[in-house]
């Protein structure tokens, strides 16, 4: 995987990678659908939007502890996590 993600398919790629992660912990799950209002039936229909993309890694940035957890645990930095968020909102 990239360190600076700009391609969108990789950008996509760690995005999924992060949600995937994400939703690997319940109480971390709950907290994203809390605190986004993302439900789990929009975060099934619409997991390929950038939109959707964005707001699960702009949860992950919102909290440093998870985010850091996150990178290290996916094999990317926090940096790349944080320009893959970026890129998804401008594709938005």
């Amino acid at each position: 995987m990239g360190r600076s993600d700009t391609n969108p398919r990789d950008t996509q790629t760690v995005a999924l990678n992060a949600l995937v992660w994400t939703l690997g912990d319940e109480r971390r799950a709950e907290r994203l659908v809390s605190l986004t209002g993302l439900t789990p039936a929009d975060l099934r229909a619409r997991l390929a939007e950038p939109p959707v993309l964005a707001a699960c890694l702009a949860f992950l940035e919102g909290h440093e502890p998870d985010l850091l957890a996150c990178a290290d645990a996916i094999g990317a930095t926090p940096e790349a996590l944080v320009a893959a968020r970026a890129a998804l909102e401008r594709a938005a």
